[in-house]
C-alpha cells in the first residue's frame, strides 16, 4: 500500500475518495471539520500538477436521488478553503460528468454528485464501479470514515488504476490508530463513553490487555454498575450483556488494570433542555430517575487519574452533552485530555460523537489526532482488517 507521495501525479487526473459526509443546516455546511481534515492531501495532488476528481457520500439517502441531501453545499464552502473555483457535476456517473473529468486542467478540482444517489455504491456493483474509475487516471483514497465499508467507490474502484495509495488524512488515521496504540507509552489510560455499550465490548477487551487504567463513563457505564450490583436507577441497562459486562470486569482485576466508574451522577427524569435535575450518588438514584451526566466527585477522580498519563484514547461522552445541563462531565474530559496533550501526552480522539462534543465544548482543540472515522476507527483498534485498505495492499 502506497503513500500518496510514493506516487507520480504530474499529468494525472486524481480520483479520489473523500468523507465529506458532514452535517448540513438549511443547505449549508454545518461542521466543516472533515473538509478540512482531506486539505492537505488535495493541496498536494494540486501541487504536483494534477487535476482532481474528489467523491463523496452524503446522509443515508439509500439509493435514491434525495434533493436535501445534494453534495452541493460541500463545493461552496470547499471554494472557501481552497481559494479557487470547484466545477461541480449533478451525478456522479452520467457521460456528461465523466466528459467533465476528461477535460480537465492541471490545478482543476471537480466534484461529483452524491454517491449514495445511486444503489451501485454501497453494493459494490462492478459497472457502477467501472464508470466511477473512467473520472481518473489514479486513485487516492483519503476516506477513513468509510474504509471499514466493502463499497465501489473504496474498493471497487481499485483493480482500475495502476496507480493506487493512500492520502495524508489515512496515513495519520493509521498512524495514530493503530501504531501508536500497538505499542502505546505508559501509563496508557482508555477513557470509553457514549450511550450504549453492545458495539465496544470487543474493543474494551482488546484494550484492557493493553491499558494501566480504564475509564467508563457515559450511559455504557450503567451496565457494567449493574453487573457489579449497584444501583442505577431507571438508567439504560442491556440485560443480555451483564454477564460480559462483569467478565470483562474480573479480567481487568486479573490483569491488575484500574477500572474506575461514576461514584455520582446528574439525575433527571427525562433527556430536554427543561428536565429538573440534580446531583446525586449512586445509591440515591430513584426508579425514575436516569443518569444523564457522571458527576463532581466522579470528575475529580477521573481527571486525576487522566493526570499522569502518557497516552490517552478517548471514544464517547460522559453524558447527554447535546443539552446544556448535561455537558459538564464531557467538558471536564475535553479540558483534562488537552492539559494532558499540552504537556507532551499523545491523545487519541476516536471521532464520532466524541469529535461533534470537541467541536461543540472546546475552545481550543489540544489533541494529538481526533480521528474522522467512528465505526472505522473502533474497527481498527479491534483489529479488524479493514476492507479499503485491504484492496490497496
Amino acid at each position: 500500500m502506497k503513500t500518496i507521495e510514493q506516487l507520480s501525479l504530474k499529468g494525472q487526473r486524481v480520483l479520489m475518495r473523500v468523507d465529506f459526509n458532514v452535517p448540513l443546516d438549511d443547505g449549508v455546511v454545518d461542521d466543516n471539520f472533515r473538509i478540512k481534515a482531506a486539505l492537505p492531501t488535495i493541496r498536494y495532488c494540486l501541487n504536483q500538477g494534477a487535476a482532481v476528481v474528489l467523491m463523496s457520500h452524503l446522509g443515508r439517502p439509500k439509493g435514491k436521488k434525495v434533493p436535501e441531501l445534494t453534495i452541493l453545499p460541500v463545493a461552496e464552502d470547499l471554494e472557501i478553503l481552497l481559494r479557487q473555483d470547484i466545477i461541480f457535476s449533478p451525478d456522479c456517473i452520467s457521460d456528461e460528468a465523466i466528459e467533465v473529468s476528461r477535460r480537465l486542467e492541471p490545478g482543476n478540482v471537480h466534484l461529483l454528485e452524491n454517491l449514495r444517489f445511486y444503489d451501485g455504491e454501497e453494493a459494490n456493483e462492478s459497472d457502477f464501479a467501472a464508470r466511477l474509475a473512467r473520472h481518473g487516471t489514479a486513485y487516492v483514497n483519503d476516506a477513513f470514515g468509510t474504509a471499514h465499508r466493502a463499497h465501489a467507490s473504496n474498493v471497487g474502484v481499485v483493480s482500475h488504476f495502476s496507480q493506487t495509495g493512500i492520502g495524508y488524512l489515512m496515513a495519520k488515521e493509521l498512524k495514530f490508530l493503530r501504531d501508536q496504540l500497538d505499542e502505546p507509552q505508559h501509563p496508557f489510560v482508555v477513557v470509553l463513553g457514549g450511550a450504549k455499550v453492545a458495539g465496544k465490548l470487543e474493543l474494551i477487551r482488546k484494550l484492557v490487555g493493553r491499558a494501566d487504567s480504564l475509564i467508563i463513563g457515559g450511559g455504557m457505564a450503567f451496565t457494567f454498575l449493574q453487573a457489579q450490583g449497584y444501583n442505577v436507577g431507571g438508567s439504560l441497562v442491556d440485560q443480555s450483556l451483564l454477564e460480559e459486562a462483569g467478565g470483562i470486569l474480573n479480567a481487568a482485576e486479573s490483569q491488575s488494570v484500574q477500572v474506575l466508574l461514576p461514584r455520582d451522577v446528574v439525575a433527571a427524569e427525562s433527556i430536554s433542555e427543561g428536565a429538573t435535575w440534580r446531583v446525586v450518588p449512586l445509591e440515591g438514584l430513584k426508579e425514575d430517575e436516569i443518569g444523564v451526566d457522571i458527576g463532581p466527585e466522579t470528575c475529580i477522580e477521573f481527571g486525576q487519574a487522566l493526570e499522569h498519563a502518557r497516552t490517552i484514547f478517548w471514544n464517547g461522552p460522559m453524558g447527554v452533552f447535546e443539552v446544556a445541563a448535561f455537558q459538564t462531565g464531557t467538558a471536564m474530559i475535553i479540558s483534562a485530555i488537552a492539559e494532558a496533550t499540552a504537556r507532551g501526552t499523545v491523545s487519541v480522539v476516536g471521532g464520532g460523537d466524541s469529535a461533534a462534543a470537541i467541536e461543540k465544548l472546546a475552545e481550543h482543540k489540544h489533541f494529538s489526532h481526533i480521528s474522522t472515522g467512528g465505526g472505522a476507527s473502533l474497527e481498527l483498534l479491534i483489529g479488524n482488517v479493514l476492507p479499503a485498505l485491504k484492496a490497496l495492499a
